[in-house]
């Protein structure tokens, strides 16, 4: 009796409704090479048009990737903190303009410059400090930051930098005095209608989790099974990445994007600002946790990827044109076979052009 209605739980979970659109999967099935699993989502002027998976989720078990499997978004994660930053100006609980030791306490002399702005738009001059699983507490985690080199002088020069993100969710936590991810919980994943997005606070169902896969193909496992503290990743990873979502979550959160309930206009204006030039060729910006392209053949875009050394997702708002994309693999790397990740920019636009 338990073991029918658990798989009858997990079916309805994973299995649940979405819609496919054919001209999509014909040119996913032209493009993905065999093997990967992973799952696509696209939505135009509001309507979810397609999500659905490719491949497995768990290939021991032969579980089919599907809408509602959950992945590791990886550095998707930013945006969830840099909106959680602007709910918090939203409220007057801070200003992006602030300096950090507002908030943080006491920095070294040449970091007392640094604002929220700047780890917003890496451009703090911070680095990167260790691995991701490394098991760090917050507070050992500000303290090595504040005490590592800089890079460049504040505001001076772009350098991508995670533990800029993990400062960040740091100053939602002394902020809010919530945790990051209950703050996140409650002020924009709720709102948005999001039950599946988050750390340790969602009810995942067995199986929901896909499995990741690396170069050679061998088994790494769910994001949940590396070294994690009790509320989550460690230190390094937490608010920069490790969040757990879903394709139909994304879709809620883009749907919630275009609305102003959760944040406002003034708020969004300024998040997806072009706030610093990453590639003059490419004309990106960085803004707060996005990626911007001002001006291309689609319009106005916002994005963001993610990857590690397995998994790999990108998001993409083509905001002119009322269009989202997003799609995520769990093995993004075959060697000598294939790269996903070398293929996003035929994936995504591929998925615009296919509607």
């Amino acid at each position: 009796m338990i073991s029918t209605w658990f798989h009858a739980a997990l079916a309805g979970v994973l299995l649940s409704s979405a819609p496919v659109h054919p001209r999509i999967e014909s040119f996913l099935d032209r493009t993905v090479p065999p093997g990967p699993g992973g799952t696509v989502a696209v939505a135009r002027h509001g309507e979810l048009v397609h999500c659905a998976g490719f491949g497995l989720a768990d290939r021991e078990n032969g579980t089919p990737a599907g809408c509602d499997t959950a992945y590791d978004v990886m550095s998707i994660t930013k945006q969830f903190t840099a909106a959680a930053i602007m709910k918090l100006q939203m409220t007057g609980r801070l200003r992006t303009t602030d300096r950090i030791s507002v908030h943080l306490g006491p920095v070294p002399a040449d970091k007392r410059r640094i604002t929220v702005r700047h780890l917003l738009t890496h451009t703090s001059g911070l680095g990167d400090l260790g691995d991701d699983y490394e098991p760090v507490s917050r507070d050992t985690m500000t303290r090595r930051a504040l005490a590592s080199r800089l890079r460049s002088a504040p505001g001076a020069e772009f350098h991508y930098s995670n533990v800029g993100y993990s400062l960040l969710a740091a100053v939602v936590e002394r902020a809010s005095g919530r945790s990051y991810e209950r703050f996140l919980a409650e002020h924009l994943f709720a709102p948005a209608g999001m039950t599946s997005t988050g750390y340790v606070l969602p009810r995942w169902a067995a199986g929901q989790i896909a499995i990741e896969y690396d170069r050679r193909g061998n088994r790494r496992g769910r994001p949940t099974e590396h070294p994690w503290a009790a509320d989550g990743p460690h230190w390094y990873l937490r608010g920069n990445g490790g969040m757990l979502s879903t394709a139909r979550d994304m879709y809620r959160w883009h749907r919630a994007l275009e609305g102003n309930r959760i944040l406002s206009r003034r708020a969004k204006a300024e998040m997806f600002a072009p706030r610093v030039l990453v590639d003059r060729k490419a004309k990106l910006h960085y803004g707060y946790g996005w990626g911007v392209f001002p001006r291309t053949e689609y319009g106005r875009v916002v994005e963001h990827d993610g990857g590690n050394d397995w998994s790999y997702g990108d998001f993409a708002r083509f905001l002119d044109k009322g269009v989202m994309v997003f799609w995520i693999t769990n093995q993004a790397y075959l060697e000598g076979k294939w790269n996903l990740e070398d293929l996003n920019g035929t994936i995504t636009p591929g998925l615009l052009r296919a509607l």
